[in-house]
Parts: structure tokens; C-alpha cells; sequence
């Protein structure tokens, strides 16, 4: 499994940490950045880590910034991606059990890092059900 991953300047330590537990899991990580403290603009990171996803060369994503909102709104943009902001593992487990996201967005100003650690540990493990959610996320995207 590839995994991509990528933050703004309020989760350099969380992307760190992240990475470490998902390589010790035997997946594959790719980084898109920031590794800096200093402001960034997120969609700078958001972007390369939802078209990623978007276009198949990442499984899925994992983006990080301080309210997980911004971060969510850009990588929503692409057809492909179904990003969701989530804040602890019953709503995580629930976005891919029922919604099939393909990409987790944390909030790093308002979980903690063990917190987000069993967010991601959750958004692994969790399988899509399938049945009838399938019909509803295949009306998600805009065809009007």
C-alpha cells in the first residue's frame, strides 16, 4: 500500500509521526511536504497529495493543518478524492466504513498526536461496507 502524505506548518510533527508508524507497518509513504514550522500556504502541500490519490499513484492520503478544513476543501477538489475531516476514530471509522474516503484530514490544533495516531491506525483497519453506501457516493460527484 502507497500512502501520501502532506501538511501545512501546523503538522510537520504529526506527518513525521505518521510516516514513522505507517513505515513500520510495511507502507509505503510518499512525502509532499512541508517539513518546515515556517507558514506555508497548505494548498501548496494539499494539492500533490490529493492528485496523487486522484490519479492512482498513492492508495490513499493523509493531510494535515490546523483546523483540517482548508486542508479537506482543496483535496475535495479533485473527481476521485473523498476527503474527510475527522477529529476522533468513531468518525473516521464511520467515513470509510460508509463514505469509502480515500483520504483523512487531520486537524492537528485540535487532536492530540496519540489521538491522530489512532486516527490513522482506524482509517487503515476500517474496510468500505459496500451495499448501499455505494449507490450514494456515486452520486457525490457534481454532473449538473
Amino acid at each position: 500500500m502507497k500512502i501520501a502524505i502532506g501538511c501545512d506548518h501546523a503538522g510537520p510533527e504529526y506527518k513525521n509521526e505518521i510516516s514513522n508508524l505507517l513505515k513500520s507497518k510495511g507502507v509505503e509513504v510518499i512525502n509532499y511536504g512541508t517539513d518546515r514550522f515556517e507558514s506555508v500556504d497548505y494548498p501548496d502541500f494539499i494539492h500533490p497529495t490529493a492528485k496523487a490519490v486522484n490519479d492512482h499513484i498513492a492508495d490513499k492520503g493523509i493531510i494535515i493543518c490546523g483546523s483540517g478544513n482548508g486542508a479537506n476543501m482543496t483535496a475535495n477538489k479533485y473527481k476521485n478524492v473523498r476527503s474527510a475531516l475527522c477529529w476522533n476514530k468513531e468518525i473516521v471509522s464511520l467515513a470509510r466504513s460508509h463514505n469509502d474516503a480515500n483520504i483523512l484530514s487531520i486537524p492537528a490544533r485540535f487532536v492530540s498526536l496519540p489521538q491522530a495516531l489512532e486516527m490513522v491506525n482506524t482509517f487503515l483497519e476500517t474496510p468500505f461496507e459496500g451495499g448501499r453506501h455505494t449507490q450514494r457516493i456515486n452520486k457525490i460527484p457534481n454532473t449538473h
